[in-house]
């Protein structure tokens, strides 16, 4: 991550839900079109850098065989961690972005709320990686908020500009409000959903 690591810690130390992801209307109809956007019932493995407290995560889990979690902030993933104690197809890590990126593949990468916090040499180093991580028809989905954040390197505009120009994918799916962009690519021109069912 770009930014201190501190902003994420003076954020967290007076509020469990520093940007309330629990309360806020706008952050529950966002997290509500974002699934609604998942073409798939079910995906096998999937990753979510930037969990904070897990609200997203929780509903990830409901679409997924297996849910690998990070956060480089240690009271996050704490949160996140109690907030999928009952979900044991999910997990939590403390990691930091670009240089903690996982192994192996996954069939969906969600990037939401996270790219404005990179600077643009760290978010193409992700970019890169989600590309090598995607299995043959695997998919990257990416939601921000489109403002000027104060101190943040990149607004999300220019973040899903460069996902649009380094990404050499087929983009499904683009929905594009006043407040948040929401962007869908797929390794494959087309999905079609078998209906399976998560495992």
């Amino acid at each position: 991550m770009s930014l201190d690591p501190q902003y994420f810690a003076e954020l967290y130390a007076t509020n469990e839900d520093p940007w309330a992801f629990r309360t806020r209307w706008y952050e529950k109809r966002k997290r509500d079109v974002l699934m609604a956007s998942l073409p798939r019932q079910c995906y096998q493995r999937v990753f979510e850098p930037a969990c904070a407290n897990g609200e997203l995560s929780a509903l990830l889990a409901e679409r997924s065989a297996e849910l690998l979690c990070q956060d480089l902030d240690p009271t996050a993933v704490n949160l996140a961690r109690e907030r999928l104690t009952d979900v044991p197809n999910a997990s939590v890590e403390l990691a930091r972005l670009p240089g903690d990126w996982p192994a192996g593949q996954f069939d969906l990468i969600v990037l939401s709320e996270v790219g404005y916090y990179l600077d643009p040499t760290d978010w193409l180093q992700v970019i890169e990686q989600c590309l090598a991580s995607l299995t043959y028809d695997g998919a990257l989905l990416a939601c921000h908020w489109k403002h000027p954040i104060a101190g943040c390197p990149q607004d999300g505009r220019e973040v899903h500009q460069m996902l649009a120009k380094h990404l050499p994918l087929f983009p499904l799916l683009r929905h594009d409000e006043a407040d948040f962009m929401l962007e869908y690519w797929s390794c494959q021109p087309s999905v079609v959903d078998l209906d399976e069912t998560c495992i």
